[in-house]
């Protein structure tokens, strides 16, 4: 037996019962004069028709409720399941409604359309040693070569094809000096957009990156650590394959060299990325915002974008040991001791942190160098103890350019003050640090009573 059923069934013993007592009540008044009989009935019938009603509206009034609620567009249930006629549940073909009023899905064109708009969150364990908020812009999540470079490379390509220099599938190569991210990412938008890559780099980088590079369809010359005025340099070599190319008749395409470090198109495309993704996230809220500087885009484009904006904030370069970037800010002029004759070990920079630091003057870096208020120095030692706290209390693990931002972003933080806001990028994984950062960081395990202060006192080796 169904509901409706139930429901009749009930409603109909109710009515007989009442019957019953009306009728028993006549009997029992049969003696009384006609007006008391009258008002007996009358009184009857107002019961009567009172159950009635109760009865009637406890099945009307669940219809009506959702009736209301449509009209007053608090629900709608037109399209789900229902009883029919004879109590059975129905589903309704919405096939054929129209269509949803939900705004039309964004959805990205190409790897290319993965760039950008990168999360910032709060790094916590910093930001409780602090009592300051450290926020971090997540770069490394960028969906192409996973680093702010993928900014860089993606507007290097398009300004080189609004300007006529590339054409898609043409046999176009593209031709870059890099220690590796750069790199990564112009092999991936190279492939992506239909170019070649030719990649230069320092045969003492992470085997890792030149191993990637392979695998992405670059082609990779290794070469060795060299001054920028040595024509071997992997910058230079760049450049001079690039023009090997365009002027050899025999071989397809035009070489267009990328030139990161002069090239406009690099910090512009952290100006109108970057820069406005950090002022929005934040509200507009932050006190400093810190990054170090290979090239010098990343933060050239942000200063200059959220500095006509937040004339009071403070712009922090952080820098590796034995780059002339950190002189440069504080006092005018690109020298670092390891630079005097004789105490260089290296060719580029003495340091394993890899991605910042350089020791010449860059146009990229030039753009926004007067907007930056300060810089802080970072050695080794305390790189790598900050990659390991980030793994050790937050599980976030980084390479050593962002190991060096974070370092400078807690001495900043802690020379301004608890309560402030500081910014800082979070560049690219660990993974391509392992081989040389990572191991000479070692492994994390076991119990940790690292403080704060341990990682900031921290000296470097000799």
């Amino acid at each position: 037996m169904n509901l409706l059923q139930e429901k009749a069934d009930f409603q109909c013993k109710a009515l007989l019962i009442i019957y019953r007592q009306w009728k028993s009540d006549n009997i029992y008044t049969s003696h009384l004069r006609p007006m008391e009989r009258h008002s007996n009935l009358y009184v009857t019938a107002a019961f009567v028709a009172g159950i009635l009603l109760t009865l009637g509206f406890k099945d009307l009034y669940p219809d009506l409720e959702r009736r209301f609620r449509r009209r007053g567009g608090i629900i709608d249930d037109s399209g789900g399941p229902h009883l029919d006629a004879a109590g059975k549940v129905t589903l309704k073909d919405n096939t054929d409604r129209e269509p949803s009023l939900l705004p039309e899905p964004v959805i990205p064109v190409g790897i290319e359309g993965c760039i950008g708009n990168t999360p910032l969150f709060k790094i916590k364990s910093l930001s409780e040693a602090t009592g300051c908020d450290i926020l971090a812009k997540a770069e490394f999540l960028n969906g192409a070569g996973g680093s702010p470079k993928d900014r860089v490379a993606l507007s290097i390509i398009q300004m080189a094809e609004e300007e006529g220099l590339l054409t898609p599938h043409s046999g176009d190569t593209i031709y870059e000096g890099t220690v590796g991210s750069t790199g990564i990412s112009l092999a991936t938008l190279c492939r992506a957009r239909g170019y070649l890559a030719h990649i230069c780099m320092p045969d003492d980088q992470a085997l890792e990156k030149s191993d990637l590079l392979l695998k992405l369809g670059a082609e990779v010359e290794r070469v060795r650590p060299a001054s920028i005025v040595d024509q071997d340099q992997f910058v230079n070599k760049a450049r001079t394959r690039a023009a090997e190319l365009t002027a050899d008749p025999d071989r397809p395409g035009r070489g267009f060299f990328a030139d990161q470090f002069e090239s406009e198109a690099n910090w512009r495309a952290h100006f109108s990325g970057t820069g406005p993704e950090v002022f929005r996230q934040t509200g507009g809220r932050l006190d400093a915002f810190v990054a170090g500087a290979g090239t010098g885009g990343t933060i050239s484009g942000v200063a200059m974008y959220l500095k006509q904006r937040l004339p009071g904030l403070k712009v922090i370069l952080a820098d590796p040991q034995g780059s002339g970037l950190y002189n440069r800010i504080k006092y005018g002029v690109m020298f670092d001791p390891k630079e005097r004759e004789g105490t260089r070990r290296r060719h580029q920079v003495d340091t394993i942190v890899e991605g910042v630091g350089i020791n010449r003057v860059t146009a990229t870096f030039e753009a926004g160098r007067e907007l930056i208020d300060d810089a802080v120095r970072v050695n080794d030692e305390q790189a790598k103890m900050m990659a390991r706290w980030l793994v050790e209390k937050d599980g976030i693990f980084v390479g050593s350019s962002s190991a060096v931002n974070c370092v400078a972003a807690v001495k900043t933080a802690t020379e301004m003050g608890p309560g402030h806001r500081v910014v800082t990028v979070l560049c690219d994984s660990g993974t391509r640090h392992l081989s040389k950062f990572w191991a000479q960081a070692g492994n994390v395990g076991g119990q940790v009573n690292t403080s704060i202060a341990d990682v900031l006192d921290a000296r470097q080796r000799s």
